[in-house]
Parts: structure tokens; sequence; C-alpha cells
């Protein structure tokens, strides 16, 4: 039926070229920001999971950052133990040179033990990295240790979790920094001394409280023991010196222990950081299967709505000219 009053064509095709508009601003939307959910609008499950995704990911990055820190901290005090290990050997060397030696020879060889000793202090002291320093501690109670001279462990943050209740927490690589310390300014007693410095029984070669250095060319007794940083060989007994070889052999075997812990945590340290460049690929590739816009299928979407809004354009102007016609009959 045709009418003047209402042109139902034209409403029809104004109708059919809106929603083609509409589709197209859509699809241009997409395509210049590469979202097909950019707003929580588009939506909403969709965008709360990305941006918690994308948050959790943020953190991760933080993470990777934080074990890069820790790697780093691990290295330097893993250069110094190698460091101290080779410097004890060469002690160890000084004094089976020194058994059976005069007592001219002894001196002689004690001026190199000596200078052998103020390196590994050096090592130690050096050791530091952002502030940390694992070899030469002071582990007061005012710092936050538990006692004087038990250091607390070293913390390294290695993952972020969020389970499925959405709690989040962080995992962390613990350095037991007690059992691989050289020095402790704070420590009192042989046995929470540092590696270097708590006197040994020469029986044992362990660090031990009833320990005290004896008098050069004293008698043995069950209490006599020497500590790395401080034994001399000057006038000191043969038998004296072979404790102190006993002495200087369990020393080095806590080095090289001390060093396969530090050599340990930077293995957990690289394969942690690995797999969290792994994760956080693996989350972007997640959030993207929800998000992120197919721009071939977008691109062909486009010019489809470019011809239908052409054909929309048309099919209004053909409906529009259909009532000038009948106004021209009255005109007429």
């Amino acid at each position: 039926m045709a009418s003047i009053m209402t042109n139902a064509s034209a409403l029809t095709a104004l109708q059919s070229l809106s929603a083609t508009n509409r589709a197209m601003e859509v699809t241009q939307a997409r395509i210049s920001t590469g979202y097909r959910v950019a707003e929580a609008s588009d939506n909403a499950a969709y965008w709360s999971i990305a941006t918690t995704m994308r948050s959790d990911n943020a953190a991760l990055s933080t993470v990777q950052d934080a074990l890069g820190l820790g790697a780093s901290k691990v290295d330097t005090a893993y250069t110094a133990m190698n460091k101290a290990l080779s410097t004890v050997d060469d002690i160890k060397q000084k004094i089976v040179a020194a058994s059976g030696a005069s007592a001219a020879d002894k001196e002689k060889i004690q001026t190199e033990i000596s200078a052998l000793q103020v390196q590994l202090r050096s090592y130690a002291d050096s050791a530091t990295f952002s502030g940390a320093n694992w070899m030469s501690v002071n582990s007061t109670v005012a710092a936050g240790h538990a006692s004087a001279g038990t250091h607390n462990d070293a913390t390294i943050v290695s993952s972020f979790n969020r389970d499925a209740s959405g709690a989040v927490t962080l995992g962390t690589i613990a350095i037991d920094v007690q059992s691989i310390k050289l020095y402790d300014a704070a420590a009192v007693t042989n046995e929470t001394m540092g590696i270097l410095e708590g006197i040994r029984l020469g029986t044992t070669g362990l660090r031990d409280d009833a320990a005290v250095t004896p008098a050069a060319n004293a008698a043995i007794g069950a209490t006599d023991g020497y500590a790395i940083s401080t034994l001399s060989v000057t006038g000191y007994s043969d038998a004296q010196i072979a404790q102190m070889l006993k002495v200087v052999d369990i020393a080095l075997g806590e080095l090289t222990t001390a060093a396969t812990q530090l050599g340990s945590a930077k293995k957990q340290i690289d394969l942690q950081k690995q797999f969290t460049t792994s994760l956080m690929d693996s989350i972007d590739r997640g959030v993207g299967q929800l998000v992120d816009a197919d721009m071939n299928k977008e691109s062909t979407r486009l010019q489809a709505l470019q011809v239908q809004q052409q054909l929309g354009i048309q099919s209004l102007s053909i409906a529009n000219s259909n009532s000038q016609s009948i106004l021209a009959l009255f005109q007429n």
C-alpha cells in the first residue's frame, strides 16, 4: 500500500542501513585496536579474565626481575666461595711444606700463609651485590636474626601463584647463609662462627666451642684447635702442624659443600627463569585467544559491510524516490 503518511520502505531501508553502520563501527574498532574484546561492554566475562591474567603477567615480569637479581647475588657469593676454596687449598700446601721444616723456614712459610689469610678476608668482604653479602655477615639480633651468630636464610622470590579461589601466594628459593658464611662479626661461639674463623678441634677438624688455640710447641691436648683465618706454623711442632692439616682439610670439605649449595641454587634459579618466561608467553597466548581480533576475518567483514552500506544507501534512495513519485501525482 502506498502512503504519504508512512514510508514503510524507507523506514525498513533506514533500519537496515543503521544496523550496517553499527556493525561497521564495531569492525573498524576491532581493526584499529586489534581486540575483539577491548572493553567490559564487549564481553564482560572475557574482559575480566583477560584483565586479571594481564595483571598476573605483570607480576610474573617482576618475579623474573627478582630472579635475575637473585642470580646475581648467588653468582657473587659463588665466585667468592670458589676463590676462597682455591686459597685455602694453597694454605693446605703451605702447611704440608711446613711439616718437618726448620724454624726459619716455618717463619717464611707463615709469611705466605698470612698473606693468603688476608686475601681470604678480602674475598669475603668484597662479595657484595646490591647490599647483600652472604660471605661476610653480621647476624645480630637487632638486624632481625634469632640469635647472635645465627643468620636467617636469604630468600629469592621465584614464583607468583594464584589458586582456584583467587588467593595469591609467592614462592621463594631459600639460601642457607648460616651454612655457607665465611665470617660473622656477631658470632660469639666457635660453632656459630663462619667456616674460616671458627676454631676447629685438631682431632676432628670440626668447629667446636671447647676448642682453644694452644701455645706454640706445647704438648698435644684434647681441646687443641685452630682456625683457618688465624692459624700460624711459626714455632709450632710437627704434631701440631699435623692437626692444622686435619683442620684445613675438613674446612676444604665444608667449603666444597657450600660451593655445591650455591651452584645448586644458581641452577634452580636459571630453571625457574626459563619456566617463568615460558609461562608468561603461555598466558599471553591464552589472553590473545580470548580477546584478540582475527584481522583476516575482520578485514573481510569490513569489505562486506562496506558493500552492504552502499546497497543500503541505494535502497533508502529508491524508497525516498517512490515517495517523491506519489507526491508528483498530486501536483499534476
